[in-house]
C-alpha cells in the first residue's frame, strides 16, 4: 500500500517561499468522514504553478488573522485531535472497499446478513444425524456464541488508537499483528478461499437452481429444450459479472438489502414446508454409526466441521466496518456492533429453526448433498404447491447473486490494487470491468471443473475455520494485551488454541472421512 501520512493542518504564520515542500496528504478534513468525495487523494506542491506560489507569499512580515475554521484549530473540537488519532492510506480513496465511506448501521446490518446467511446452512442438519439431539444443539449454540464473541473482537480491533490506524481488511490486521510471512503461511488461503471458493459454490448452487427454477417454471409438458448445466452455470456468472461491476462496497448495500431478505425468505419456507409436511413415516433419529471406532470419531468431527462451516463472514467484518465514518467522538465500532447484533439475531432465528425443524422433519434421511433444498424437493416436490417451490428457487438464486458480490468485493481489492500501487492512480473504468469479468468466469471455470466442491463441507469448514474462531483471540492477545492471568487472558488464549487444535484435528477428519467413504468426482459434468 502507499506511504501513510497523518493529516495536519497548515500552520497559523506562512512559511517562506524557500522552505521545504511539505510532504502529500491523504485527505484534507472535509474528506475525513468519506475519501470517496475525491479520486484523486494526493495533493502536492508540484500541482501548484509558480504564480500560485509567488502569490501566495506573504507581503508583510505582520502575520494576518488566520483563515483556519476554528473547529480545525489546535484548540478545537474533538474532530481536530480525531484527525490527528487516525491516518488515512492515501490509496484507500481509490480501491472498492474504502472508496466511499459513508455508510452507516442499516448498511453495516444489510452487509453482515447477506455474508451470514448461506446456502451452507442447509446441510446442518447433515451434522446431526451424526451428532444427535443433544450435541447437535450444544455445538450448534457453542459454535454460534464463539462466533459472536470473536465478531466482537474484529469490531474492536478495527481501529487502533496507539497507531492511529483503521485496519480496514482482515489480511491488513493479521499483518500488523503478526507479520507478512506468517500472514501469507497462515492466513491468507484461507482468506482467498473464503471469498473465491465461496463464489465457486454461489455458482454451482446458484446454476443448479436456475435449472430447477425453469422445470418448475415449464411444467411436466414443456417442449422446450432446456439448458445444459454448464449453460446454466454460464447463465449465473453473467448475471453476477453485470452486477460486479456496481463500483464499490457502499454501492452494494441494496443489493445487500435485497439479498438478506430472499436468504430469510428461503430459509424460513423451506423450514416451515418441511414441518407443516410433518416427519416422514420412516423417519428415525438414530445417530448414524461408523464401521470402526476410529472412523466413528472422525465422522463426529467432521459434522462438527460442518457446523463450523455454517458461521461465515468473519474474513468480511473489518471490510463492511472500514466502510462507515469514524472520529474519536463516534466511532465506527458503535453502529457498526448495532448493525452486527441485528443481523446475527436474525441469523440465528433462520440457522436453529432450519437444523432443528429439518431433522425433525426428516432424520436420517436427509440428503448429505444439498440438505435441506434438496430434501424439500425429494419428498414433498408432488405435495407442495408449485407457487411455493419456485418462489423458494427464485429466493435462492437471488441470494447467491447478492452474496456473490459482497464475497468477491475483497478479491476486486486486492487485484486493484496491484495496479494502484504502481501507476499511484485509481483503476480506470474498462479496467475495473476487465477485472471483474475476469474473476467471474475465472470462478465459473473451476465450477464446472470440480462441481462436486459442496461434498467437501466438512474439510473447508475445518480448513477456515481459525478466521473465525481461532485468529481473532490471537489478535486480541497481540494489539490489547490484556493483564497476564486475567479472564480475559486466559479466555482468548484459551479459545486460540482450542480453535488452532480443533482446525487441524477437523481437517484431518474431512480427509479421512473422504478418503473412507468416497465422493462422487465428476470432473466437468456438472449435474
Amino acid at each position: 500500500m502507499g506511504e501513510v501520512v497523518e493529516i495536519s493542518s497548515n500552520p497559523t504564520t506562512p512559511r517562506p517561499v524557500s522552505a521545504a515542500p511539505s510532504p502529500p496528504i491523504s485527505a484534507p478534513p472535509s474528506q475525513y468522514h468519506s475519501p470517496s468525495l475525491s479520486r484523486s487523494p494526493l495533493l502536492t506542491t508540484d500541482d501548484l504553478t509558480q504564480t500560485d506560489i509567488i502569490n501566495k507569499t506573504p507581503k508583510s512580515s505582520t502575520p494576518k488573522r488566520s483563515l483556519t475554521p476554528s473547529f480545525i484549530t489546535p484548540l478545537g473540537s474533538p474532530i481536530r485531535r480525531a484527525l490527528h488519532l487516525t491516518k488515512l492510506d492515501p490509496q484507500d480513496a481509490w480501491l472498492p472497499i474504502t472508496e466511499s465511506r459513508n455508510g452507516n448501521v442499516y448498511y453495516a446490518a444489510f452487509h453482515t446478513l447477506c455474508s451470514g446467511i448461506g446456502i451452507q446452512a442447509l446441510i446442518l442438519p447433515v451434522a446431526f444425524t451424526i451428532l444427535g439431539w443433544t450435541w447437535g444443539i450444544i455445538s450448534l449454540t457453542v459454535a454460534f456464541i464463539w462466533q459472536l464473541y470473536t465478531l466482537y473482537l474484529l469490531v474492536e480491533m478495527h481501529e487502533s488508537i496507539e497507531t492511529g490506524l483503521r485496519y480496514s481488511r482482515y489480511l491488513q490486521l493479521f499483518s500488523a499483528t503478526f507479520g507478512d510471512k506468517l500472514t501469507k503461511l497462515l492466513a491468507g488461503f484461507p482468506i482467498m478461499y473464503l471469498s473465491a471458493g465461496t463464489n465457486v459454490a454461489l455458482i454451482i448452487i446458484g446454476g443448479s437452481t436456475s435449472k430447477t427454477f425453469f422445470q418448475i417454471l415449464c411444467g411436466l409438458t414443456c417442449t422446450a429444450k432446456p439448458l445444459t448445466p454448464v449453460e446454466w452455470f454460464l447463465v449465473f456468472t453473467s448475471a453476477a459479472v453485470l452486477l460486479s461491476q456496481l463500483p464499490n462496497l457502499n454501492s452494494i448495500a441494496g443489493v445487500s438489502l435485497i439479498g438478506a431478505i430472499t436468504a430469510i425468505g428461503y430459509c424460513t419456507l423451506i423450514w416451515v414446508i418441511s414441518v407443516a409436511e410433518g416427519r416422514l413415516p420412516i423417519v428415525s433419529y438414530k445417530t448414524v454409526q461408523a464401521n470402526t471406532q476410529i472412523a466413528q470419531v472422525f465422522s463426529v468431527l467432521n459434522a462438527l466441521g460442518i457446523i463450523a462451516f455454517a458461521f461465515r463472514g468473519h474474513n468480511l467484518v473489518l471490510e463492511i466496518q472500514a466502510t462507515m465514518p469514524s472520529s474519536e467522538k463516534h466511532p465506527s465500532r458503535m453502529p457498526m456492533w448495532r448493525g452486527v447484533k441485528f443481523a446475527y439475531l436474525l441469523v440465528a432465528m433462520c440457522l436453529f429453526p432450519l437444523a432443528i425443524g429439518g431433522y425433525w422433519a426428516y432424520g436420517q434421511m436427509i440428503p448429505p448433498n444439498g440438505g435441506m433444498l434438496t430434501a424439500l424437493y425429494a419428498f414433498h416436490g408432488r405435495d407442495t404447491s408449485q407457487f411455493i417451490l419456485g418462489l423458494t428457487s427464485l429466493f435462492v438464486i437471488i441470494s447467491a447473486l447478492s452474496s456473490f458480490q459482497i464475497y468477491g468485493m475483497p478479491i476486486f481489492d486486492v487485484m486493484e490494487s496491484v495496479y494502484t500501487r504502481r501507476k499511484k492512480q485509481a483503476c480506470p473504468w474498462w479496467l475495473r470491468a476487465t477485472i471483474r469479468a475476469m474473476f467471474g468466469y475465472g470462478c465459473f471455470f473451476v465450477a464446472v471443473a470440480i462441481p462436486f466442491l459442496g461434498s467437501l463441507a466438512g474439510l473447508i469448514g475445518g480448513i477456515a475455520l481459525p478466521v473465525t474462531l481461532a485468529y481473532p483471540c490471537l489478535m486480541w492477545l497481540k494489539i490489547k494485551k490484556p493483564k497476564m492471568y486475567s479472564t480475559m487472558w486466559w479466555l482468548n488464549w484459551g479459545l486460540g488454541v482450542l480453535g488452532l487444535a480443533l482446525s487441524a484435528v477437523l481437517t484431518a477428519a474431512g480427509i479421512y472421512v473422504i478418503i473412507d467413504t468416497g465422493i462422487q468426482v465428476n470432473f466437468f459434468k456438472p449435474q
